[in-house]
């Protein structure tokens, strides 16, 4: 067999996470259901190779803003299943100590500086992260991760307007997934779109397939190098398919009969599948791949369900209380 090129192998280590991201995204739905995780959980099931594509050309000191679809995110950055199946469950050794639970994953240590479900006050707080980034002369990347519907709201206006004057170390990216929660974004939404209303602020955009692991990937890289070398904000919008509902629960009735079905033939980890055997990736590696993320995310729910829930004491830990009625005068 000849040798397999670099490209095969990096593409190949980017599939084993998006199968990681794939395999989390399912067990913390069959943990909901088991009524193991309070709360919701919102699966970014069909939109891994943007997370992949995204974080793989980040360092680990860079930082990325997610939202309230971002276990892919936090998994893409380096983030510790094992610590997140905890903070979904409400355990010690969560990544925020059980307090932030799914919508709030966030871990420091790897630059994910946590996820929001307001999607585009996202962007004015990646905006604040990326000023902090230029004050203290860094060269450090931003990443935001918002979808389309996020384009619809005030705050997505405000953060763009300010990466741009400041000419902030921003990275925007727009996982275009066709919905805002419910609702196709298409039918309350006027105008030519994400890139167009960031080109709006003269902010340098460019649309990709977001399924296509490769292109993700490449652009990527060559708006990280921009940035870094000091030109500005840029905006990646990316079009993929949520592949599930809006919340894992959700049936999704408001979608016309047979469209999902469709949008699987074209969903990511199929399409690189396809790729590594046509470039050297042997089908017992492939496979091999797929059962290691299958048990690496049963032991991660092993170790969730094993782990104290957090002393009722620790409650107030991390609570910011000035002024308040217990407080000295």
């Amino acid at each position: 067999m000849a040798e397999r090129s670099n490209q095969a192998e990096r593409v190949f280590g980017m599939f084993k996470t998006m199968l990681l991201i794939r395999e989390f995204e399912l067990v913390a739905h069959e943990q909901l259901v088991a009524g193991l995780v309070p709360g919701a959980v919102h699966q970014s099931i069909g939109q891994e190779a943007i997370a992949v594509g995204v974080c793989a050309n980040l360092r680990r000191d860079d930082l990325i803003q997610s939202n309230h679809r971002g276990h892919g995110h936090a998994i893409a950055k380096g983030a510790d299943p094992v610590a997140m199946m905890k903070e979904l469950m409400g355990r010690v050794g969560g990544t925020s100590g059980g307090k932030g639970g799914s919508m709030h994953i966030a871990d420091f240590s790897v630059g994910m500086l946590g996820a929001n479900g307001i999607l585009a006050d996202g962007v004015t707080m990646a905006a604040g992260a990326a000023q902090a980034v230029q004050l203290r002369g860094e060269d450090r990347v931003v990443a935001v991760f918002v979808g389309d519907g996020t384009t619809n709201r005030g705050p997505f206006y405000e953060g763009l307007n300010w990466a741009k004057v400041f000419n902030l170390p921003l990275l925007v990216v727009c996982e275009d997934n066709g919905y805002a929660s419910t609702t196709a974004t298409s039918t309350v939404t006027a105008g030519g779109g994400p890139a167009v209303r960031a080109r709006a602020f003269d902010i340098p955009a460019v649309t990709i397939d977001g399924n296509d692991l490769l292109a993700v990937d490449e652009t990527t890289a060559e708006l990280v190098e921009r940035i870094r070398n000091g030109g500005g904000p840029q905006f990646l919008h990316a079009l993929t398919y949520r592949l599930m509902g809006h919340v894992s629960r959700d049936p999704a009735l408001y979608r016309d009969k047979g469209e999902v079905d469709a949008r699987w033939k074209d969903e990511p980890i199929g399409r690189v599948k396809s790729w590594l055997g046509e470039n050297g990736i042997a089908p017992t590696e492939i496979a091999a791949a797929a059962e290691a993320a299958k048990a690496a995310l049963a032991d991660a729910v092993e170790q969730a369900k094993a782990a104290p829930f957090p002393d009722a004491v620790l409650a107030s830990a991390d609570v910011q209380d000035v002024g308040g009625p217990q407080c000295p005068s």
